[in-house]
């Protein structure tokens, strides 16, 4: 038998084509007043369509949000989110806008509404991210866990093909190491696979027809299950590289998850084969081709496969290495410098991990 301990994560979900209509009861019933809609630079039009819709509860917009959430940003944030009385945020966007709204979250408990336009999943999450003197601290806190979030794949129709995939590998990154983390459980484990199923049969649809509103439908409910994996139980080695290489060299988000996790799992396979199994059989394959399964689900679609092709220069692989092995953390297999560096060699070269 088993033994497990289950957390179930306090929010509301909305989910539909056309969800975004009902963004003032969603305020309202958060018992808000004033929120300040937050966006990048580039969804600015967005913005602007919620704080119409949203009328009089609308208190701003600050379209600021970058990756990775450098600590001036949150700061610049928080203080406008005060001096225009705001009691709520409003983050539409991906894991940028939504990290944003977690860093005024914390600092404030400012509640969060959540409208996600990719399929990263942080908004099912209580963690945080913020950036700082070049390195990514990340932490957990209830507080910074959206209390309401509105998933309308019609949002997601204009999201490129391209962002469209990497994205979704990245929800499926934290389906993966759900199912062999330390703090697994049953219920999680049906989460994840079912997450991965849903974004593997997704990515094919939206490149086939990126204006498949089932495909995009597809993408977003796996990316909420994949972000609720996220939430719930720790993540192991692939997180904690992917937050070394983006946090310390500035990597893409997104693009980084997607070309280290075939060989992150290629690293655990051997210590975790029911989750290897798992991950094989959402996507089709046979029980011993998780890291080839992902792998081809990356090139197959058009993302990119090799470190070296999204910034990453071969003379910073040897720090990258380093940085990650400074702190132990829970994985299936135990952190070795040498066989890490290794992943990192063939994470960078984008070879397709052996069968």
């Amino acid at each position: 038998m088993r033994s497990f301990v289950y957390q179930g994560l306090p929010s509301r979900v909305v989910f539909g084509a056309g969800a975004l209509a009902q963004l003032p009861q969603a305020i309202a019933a958060m018992g808000a007043q004033r929120a300040l809609v937050l966006c990048t630079p580039e969804q600015r039009a967005s913005a602007e369509r919620v704080a119409q819709l949203l009328g009089e509860r609308a208190a701003g917009i600050f379209d600021r949000a970058v990756m990775h959430v450098p600590i001036e940003t949150a700061r610049e944030a928080r203080e406008v989110a005060r001096q225009l009385g705001a009691d709520c945020a409003v983050a539409i966007g991906g894991g940028s806008t939504t990290g944003l709204g977690k860093a005024i979250a914390l600092d404030s408990g400012l509640p969060i509404l959540a409208i996600p336009t990719t399929y990263a999943g942080s908004e099912m999450t209580p963690i945080y991210g913020i950036t700082e003197a070049g390195l990514k601290k990340t932490g957990k806190d209830l507080k910074v866990l959206p209390q309401s979030v509105l998933y309308d794949p019609e949002l997601t129709l204009t999201l490129p093909v391209g962002l469209s995939v990497t994205s979704g590998l990245n929800a499926i990154a934290h389906a993966a190491e759900g199912l062999y983390s330390a703090e697994g459980n049953p219920v999680i484990d049906l989460m994840a696979e079912e997450g991965i199923a849903a974004i593997g049969r997704a990515l094919p649809g939206i490149r086939a027809n990126p204006a498949d509103l089932e495909a995009r439908g597809d993408a977003l409910y796996g990316a909420w299950l994949c972000g609720i994996v996220l939430g719930s139980v720790g993540m192991a080695l692939h997180h904690k590289l992917c937050h070394t290489l983006g946090g310390s060299f500035n990597l893409p988000h997104a693009e980084t998850h997607t070309v280290v996790l075939p060989h992150a799992l290629a690293y655990n396979a051997a210590a975790a084969p029911q989750a290897m199994a798992r991950i094989a059989r959402a996507l089709g394959r046979g029980p011993a081709e998780a890291p080839q399964a992902v792998y081809d689900l990356a090139r197959d679609n058009g993302a990119p496969v090799a470190l070296r092709d999204i910034g990453m220069k071969a003379e910073d692989l040897d720090r990258a290495c380093s940085i990650a092995m400074q702190n132990q953390y829970p994985n299936p297999r135990p952190l070795e410098a040498g066989p890490l560096r290794e992943l990192l060699q063939a994470a960078w070269e984008g070879a397709r991990p052996a069968a």
